[in-house]
């Protein structure tokens, strides 16, 4: 009897693991996917730090007095940003942008506003399980102190309620979270971790005033965790430090999406926050990423990572799609803390800034 490879044993699996007489989703089967289950390979770039998230917002005086009176992040640095250099990075043109990089504790989230040419709004019925969605996931010491001050500040609720994830679910039991939105759109979570859980610098002694400490991770859906590990794990090195499935009403009420079961993967660079893959296994109607999504649109998240090598994506595999046509070099430029980048999308469409 000829016996079938194992990838397209997976393939095939895909078909009845999804139930219900629905179509599978073919992702599981293309090319990308099948070298992805094969195993990791020798990455072709040397991540060293994760130095930031980033999103494009719509308003910036708006958005930083959110994210600095409504949240305590504090102004790392603001400059405006325009040339031949910044089109070629971002893929727009005639780029003229508002740069502001916040801090909270460790890490660092940044803000563009596009002064030209000004993107799309948000979505306005973005849901939490389409594939732009992407998130921050902010510790806090209370959740219940946290949740009441969001409250008082009339914040936009993407979560019921915050949530305790529950004592069977072992990996993630006890851990509390809430899910809500910036005045852009942008969903954002609050995650207060039990003891023996999370990592030890969101349990060490602190002011005692002190409610929001920082970003643990950032979170993004996709349609296969096999094809994105090609990426994050094979191509980029991110180490893998966590995995679990995820569901039940808790589940349903964080996320915001009926009957979810949701498959999540951790991934760590040597320095900074994760990155977390969110592949919901059921439902499976989650909507793609616009495919002329831009880095002026203000549902563009973009990651931002300390690396070499980066020069080898010139010629992506099939799971990475260029947005910068090459590594674009920004000599003297007193604009940025780096001198040359490059940005590029995964198979779902999540940008990734590769910076030196």
């Amino acid at each position: 009897m000829r016996r079938w490879p194992s990838a397209l044993w997976t393939c095939a699996a895909a078909i009845f693991v999804l139930g219900g007489g629905a179509l599978p989703d073919d992702r599981a089967c293309r090319p990308e996917a099948r070298a992805a289950a094969r195993g990791p390979s020798a990455a072709a770039v040397t991540v060293a730090a994760i130095e930031a998230v980033g999103m494009t917002v719509s308003d910036m005086d708006r958005a930083l007095k959110f994210y600095t009176e409504v949240l305590p992040f504090s102004i790392e640095s603001d400059r405006e940003v325009a040339g031949r250099s910044w089109d070629l990075l971002a893929g727009v043109f005639g780029t003229r942008a508002r740069v502001v990089t916040l801090r909270l504790g460790e890490e660092r989230l940044e803000l563009t506003h596009y002064l030209a040419p000004r993107g799309r709004p948000m979505p306005p019925d973005s849901r939490g399980h389409d594939r732009w969605f992407q998130h921050v996931a902010i510790i806090v010491a209370d959740m219940d102190a946290a949740y009441a001050h969001l409250r008082a500040r009339d914040v936009p609720h993407a979560s019921s309620t915050p949530q305790r994830l529950p004592d069977w679910n072992e990996g993630a039991a006890g851990i509390e979270a809430f899910y809500f939105r910036d005045p852009d759109g942008h969903f954002l979570e609050i995650l207060e971790f039990p003891t023996g859980k999370g990592a030890a610098k969101w349990h060490a002694p602190r002011a005692p005033r002190t409610l929001f400490l920082g970003i643990d991770h950032t979170a993004i859906v996709v349609g296969s965790t096999e094809t994105a590990l090609a990426f994050y794990r094979d191509t980029l090195g991110l180490r893998v430090t966590g995995e679990g499935v995820n569901h039940g009403v808790e589940q349903e009420h964080l996320n915001g999406v009926f009957g979810v079961r949701l498959r999540l993967t951790t991934l760590r660079a040597p320095e900074g926050p994760a990155i977390e893959l969110l592949e919901y296994l059921a439902p499976r109607d989650g909507r793609d990423a616009p495919r002329d999504l831009r880095a002026n649109d203000v549902a563009h998240w973009q990651v931002t990572m300390r690396a070499d090598g980066f020069e080898a994506l010139l010629r992506p595999p099939a799971w990475v799609s260029l947005v910068s046509p090459d590594v674009v070099r920004l000599h003297g430029s007193s604009a940025t803390a780096f001198s040359e980048a490059l940005l590029v999308r995964d198979a779902d469409g999540h940008a990734t800034r590769l910076v030196r």
